[in-house]
């Protein structure tokens, strides 16, 4: 049995969060996708978030959630995707902007070009096993059928201290 704990659904009808322009709407949206890294971390997981934004209204949020689910696959880019693409009633994900709280690694990267995202924003880089930038290019791999927008750096900060206080807290 599937448990989707932090999987959110919250499209249609939601209230537009929006700032000045893009770059105030990347961090409106960033700080939510912190949110949602928090709440996974107070769960015990490590602390990732992910937000999935249509027409600038968040269409679903997710949080990591592999351990309550006993599911490798359950990355918060992976269930905010699954929760969008029920909310939107359809898999591809056309028009729609990801924004996560680290650089996706190559399952969740493979994901987000599957879902046809168009724009893919995130935190902090991971050298360890970032496929976006870091190690990979799979967002842009000129050999895909498709490619994504991608946008680095938004709170980076931020979201690279939590992940940092939260492993260093385990060690």
């Amino acid at each position: 049995m599937a448990i989707v704990t932090f999987g959110r659904i919250t499209a249609p009808g939601l209230p537009c969060y929006s700032g000045s322009g893009m770059e105030g709407e990347d961090i409106s949206f960033m700080r939510l996708a912190l949110k949602e890294a928090q709440a996974a971390e107070r769960a015990g997981e490590v602390p990732v978030g992910a937000v999935v934004v249509v027409e600038g209204r968040v269409a679903a949020r997710g949080a990591n959630q592999t351990i309550a689910a006993c599911d490798p696959t359950a990355h918060a880019e992976v269930v905010a995707l699954r929760c969008a693409a029920r909310a939107l009633g359809n898999h591809r994900l056309n028009g729609a902007t990801l924004y996560v709280t680290i650089e996706p690694c190559a399952m969740c990267a493979g994901a987000i070009v599957q879902a046809r995202i168009a724009r893919l924003v995130y935190g902090a880089d991971d050298p360890k096993a970032g496929a976006v930038r870091s190690l990979f290019a799979i967002a842009d791999h000129p050999q895909l059928n498709h490619r994504v927008a991608v946008t680095a750096g938004v709170l980076a900060d931020e979201c690279a201290a939590l992940l940092q206080s939260f492993f260093a807290a385990r060690r």
